[in-house]
């Protein structure tokens, strides 16, 4: 798993927390991966097969703790806040918000160490950029 892959997997992990990938999540992943810096030269064709690993690992008993050390294991720490700003950016990509996908954030945030006043910044910055009118 390259650190792409890894960002990646964080963001399909938190659209199918609830077990429910809404197309807005789908779109945001896909908009994020086909404009943003981070994902320059990234093949677009990994986010099928990281979806299928992610899904793989939810299905497993210990899958989200295999979940995590893979991404901590791709990702440089320099990465980890980018990472969760992923993350609530798919969360809030179409304006709902489960109780599970918010526990799913909080369990991003502690398992790549994300300080609370960074995090807070974060998702202020999340949702005020999908604001509804």
């Amino acid at each position: 798993m390259t650190a792409q892959d890894a960002l990646v997997a964080v963001m399909v992990a938190c659209s199918a927390s609830d077990q429910d990938m809404r197309t807005a999540e789908l779109v945001a992943i896909q908009r994020m991966v086909g404009h943003m810096p981070i994902f320059a030269g990234y093949d677009t064709d990994r986010i099928r097969e990281v979806t299928r690993i992610v899904i793989d690992l939810f299905e497993e008993e210990d899958g989200l703790d295999a979940l995590f050390g893979l991404v901590r294991a791709a990702l440089p720490e320099r990465l980890f806040e980018t990472a969760y700003a992923l993350a609530c950016d798919v969360v809030t990509a179409d304006g709902h918000h489960t109780q599970v996908e918010l526990q799913m954030l909080e369990e991003v945030r502690e398992e790549l160490a994300v300080d609370r006043l960074h995090a807070a910044a974060i998702e202020w910055g999340a949702r005020v950029r999908h604001m509804q009118p």
